[in-house]
């Protein structure tokens, strides 16, 4: 029986993409799977898959390279399927001395404006070269590529052409998706936001275009949903004078939940939203909410993202629009609330287009022979 071993420094251990999807369909078709993840310390069998994490995200780099080096010797995996470049060149020695396939599953920007944006000008740029050179030589170390995006296929799939390489989008195994489609109530409305709480993911764009569509109808009834929340006390300051400065009185706070019932927690929503700043980084990313929001039969309001006209075309569940055109949002919620058959049209359409195009029963197969063929390079 095939050893596949996952490596992630940022993820945890029970990652939606890792754990309930990759893992489980390697799983599934006979393999031996483990996952080792420098997030969360946890060792055990969940599922049938063994874990074998530990929290040293906060040590040196090469604390947490010797980690990985340690689970690799001991697991001796034939397939090692890396999340981040640390990991990748961690398990180098391993690959080149037992002739393992190393995937690179390239799911994030590397390096992401996260990482960049504690260092000053212009130690940042030095940074941002430095980090771009680790990218390039965790992808000349890798056997493989997966990724999860096409516009997150620059530059390792053209640098590295000749390596074999697939797509593998985001989309939710229909197991862990609750169906919930809705028709509009009159004079009542439910708008719901998902996710981290944060200027850069549109906490405030969410917010005015609420606060402008209050101000257009005073008379509809508008319950906001928030499921999330902050990472960075600037966030936790920003997302504090927004609530102070528009003071909704029907707004409900949740903490994230967990992925099993993650479509669950947002059942009543009418319309979901996801109104992120375009900048490049968010512009080449294609959010994987979209696909739990479509899913579970939710039209959304989305920033007119490329990596989403890329990859979907326009949507014909929801709208692409300016994030910070409040006016532009405004007159899309109005058009559901006059036409609420042309809401529940798009609802419709949003559960047919995943069942029938987005969900991960249609690509499971094509990720698990993959990984099979990576045996023999």
């Amino acid at each position: 029986m095939p050893k596949v071993l996952f490596l992630t420094t940022s993820h945890s251990y029970n990652d939606d993409r890792i754990f309930y999807h990759q893992a489980k369909a390697l799983r599934d078709n006979g393999y031996e799977v483990k996952i080792c993840s420098l997030y969360a310390a946890y060792e055990g069998v969940i599922d049938g898959i063994e874990i074998e994490s530990y929290a040293v995200l906060e040590e040196s780099t090469e604390k947490k390279m010797e980690t990985f080096r340690k689970v690799c010797e001991n697991f001796k995996p034939q397939i090692i399927i890396c999340s981040e470049p640390l990991a990748v060149v961690a398990s180098k020695k391993f690959v080149k001395e037992h002739d393992a396939s190393c995937i690179y599953d390239v799911t994030e920007w590397y390096p992401s404006m996260s990482m960049l944006q504690k260092y000053p000008f212009p130690a940042n740029i030095i940074q941002a070269v430095k980090f771009s050179l680790i990218q390039w030589y965790a992808g000349f170390l890798s056997t493989h590529f997966i990724f999860g995006e096409t516009t997150k296929k620059f530059p390792l799939a053209y640098f590295f052409c000749f390596k074999k390489q697939m797509i593998l989008p985001y989309y939710p195994d229909p197991v862990y998706i609750h169906e919930n489609i809705k028709k509009l109530e009159p004079g009542t409305i439910t708008l719901c936001y998902t996710g981290q709480i944060s200027k850069d993911k549109g906490i405030g764009n969410f917010f005015n275009a609420l606060d402008r569509l209050r101000q257009k109808v005073p008379a509809l009834h508008i319950k906001i949903l928030i499921i999330g929340s902050t990472v960075q006390d600037s966030d936790e300051l920003y997302f504090s004078a927004l609530l102070k400065k528009y003071s909704f009185n029907t707004i409900e706070l949740r903490k994230p939940t967990t992925f099993e019932q993650f479509t669950e927690a947002f059942a009543e929503a009418d319309i979901c939203f996801d109104l992120r700043e375009i900048n490049f980084e968010n512009n080449h990313s294609l959010p994987i909410k979209l696909f739990y929001f479509m899913g579970a039969g939710k039209p959304v309001i989305y920033s007119n993202l490329k990596g989403i006209r890329k990859h979907i075309g326009t949507l014909s569940f929801g709208s692409l629009v300016d994030p910070q055109s409040a006016d532009a949002i405004l007159e899309v919620i109005l058009n559901y609330i006059r036409n609420p058959e042309l809401y529940y049209v798009h609802a419709l359409k949003a559960r047919k287009e995943f069942e029938e195009k987005y969900n991960w029963s249609m690509i499971k197969q094509s990720f698990v022979d993959f990984v099979k063929r990576s045996i023999d390079k």
